[in-house]
């Protein structure tokens, strides 16, 4: 079942769904965060990590957190054909029933930037790691501390047979941007 906009207020506040929360929807002058009716906007933050020089190639098995600069900026200029991999101002933590879904905010695609983050798994905690890419010909500025994504939480009738949690999942409890790993046997 779809979450609605109470039963997030509810979890944030008594169970720390994710923190800091922002239990209306900011809109007035800024790309909206905050509640929603069945969604949660989360915010980017200011700090993010972009490839370092040229990688000869990007591959999953293969990337080091080398290849990737960290900088902080008020405003995120990212080039044509570019990413970054960014962070969210919250920190989330996943109920056992409960599946979020992400997706970017219209405003973002309007401009040729796309969001990218999987599924927020049962039992899964931290900062999201969120991918941004600009697909425009021109150069495309981010707004930290304004939306960047929506989030909406969907609970499930049974519990899983397994949760992020019990896969020891390779991204679980993150507190800085992760770069892409591949867990080792």
């Amino acid at each position: 079942m779809l979450k609605s906009s109470r039963w997030i207020k509810e979890q944030a506040e008594k169970n720390h769904l994710l923190e800091p929360f922002v239990a209306t929807s900011v809109r007035s002058g800024v790309i909206s965060y905050g509640l929603g009716p069945y969604g949660y906007d989360l915010r980017l933050d200011k700090t993010f990590r972009r490839p370092a020089g040229t990688p000869a190639l990007m591959d999953p098995h293969q990337v080091k957190e080398s290849d990737f600069e960290t900088v902080s900026e008020d405003r995120i200029v990212i080039p044509p054909g570019h990413f970054i991999l960014g962070r969210s101002l919250e920190y989330f933590r996943m109920p056992k029933k409960i599946l979020g879904l992400v997706f970017g905010k219209s405003t973002y695609a309007r401009c040729g930037v796309l969001v990218n983050v999987t599924p927020l798994e049962p039992e899964w905690t931290g900062f999201l790691t969120i991918s941004i890419a600009n697909c425009g010909a021109w150069p495309a500025a981010l707004h930290p501390g304004e939306g960047i994504a929506q989030v909406i939480f969907i609970e499930s009738s049974d519990l899983p047979v397994m949760s992020y949690k019990d896969l020891n999942g390779k991204y679980n409890g993150q507190d800085e941007i992760t770069v892409a790993k591949i867990q080792k046997g």
